[in-house]
C-alpha cells in the first residue's frame, strides 16, 4: 500500500531539478549590475553581469523576480546576441517561462535553443522536463475533467431517481 501513495506523491509532487537562486544571490547580483553600469565602459562586461542576473532571476522561487529575468533577456535578445549567446538567452527565456508556468512558451524557447545547439545537453534535460509537465498536467486535466463528468452524472441520477 505504501507503494501506492509513494506513487502518487512522486506523479504529484516536483521533480523539478533546476537549482534554485534565493534573494541574496540576487540582491549581490543587482548590486555587481549596477556597479558594472557605473564603473566600467567595456560592453561585454556589462552584458556578461546582467546575464549572471537574469540567470539568477530566473532560477528565482518568487514569480516576480522570474518574471524581470524574462523581461531582462527579452531585451538581451533585441541586441542581436551571437548564436551562442543566443543559445543561452533561449535556454534561460525556456527556464524561466518553465518556471513561471507558461510551458508551450517554454517549449518553443527550449527548441530554439536546441536549433542552435542540437547537443546542448542542459537544453535537452529541459526539454524533458518539460514535456513531462505537459504530460503530467493533460492527465491531471483529465482526471479534473473526469471527476466533474462523474459529479454531473450523479447530480442527474440523483435527480431522475426523485422524479420517480
Amino acid at each position: 500500500m505504501s507503494h501506492v501513495f509513494d506513487a502518487i506523491g512522486s506523479f504529484f509532487g516536483s521533480s523539478d531539478t533546476l537549482p534554485w537562486t534565493d534573494s541574496d544571490v540576487i540582491q549581490g547580483l543587482e548590486q555587481d549590475a549596477i556597479g558594472t553600469r557605473l564603473g566600467y565602459d567595456k560592453e561585454s562586461e556589462k552584458s556578461e553581469s546582467y546575464m549572471r542576473l537574469s540567470w539568477a532571476l530566473v532560477h528565482s522561487r518568487n514569480l516576480s523576480d522570474v518574471q524581470r529575468g524574462i523581461l531582462m533577456l527579452e531585451a538581451a535578445l533585441d541586441k542581436k546576441p551571437d548564436d551562442d549567446q543566443k543559445r543561452e538567452i533561449f535556454y534561460l527565456l525556456a527556464v524561466g517561462n518553465y518556471r513561471a508556468g507558461e510551458m508551450a512558451r517554454a517549449r518553443r524557447y527550449v527548441d530554439q535553443a536546441l536549433v542552435i545547439s542540437p547537443d546542448f545537453r542542459q537544453g535537452i534535460t529541459l526539454r524533458k522536463l518539460i514535456e513531462d509537465k505537459i504530460a503530467k498536467d493533460g492527465v491531471i486535466g483529465i482526471g479534473i475533467a473526469a471527476a466533474a463528468a462523474t459529479v454531473v452524472a450523479g447530480g442527474l441520477a440523483a435527480l431522475l431517481t426523485k422524479k420517480r
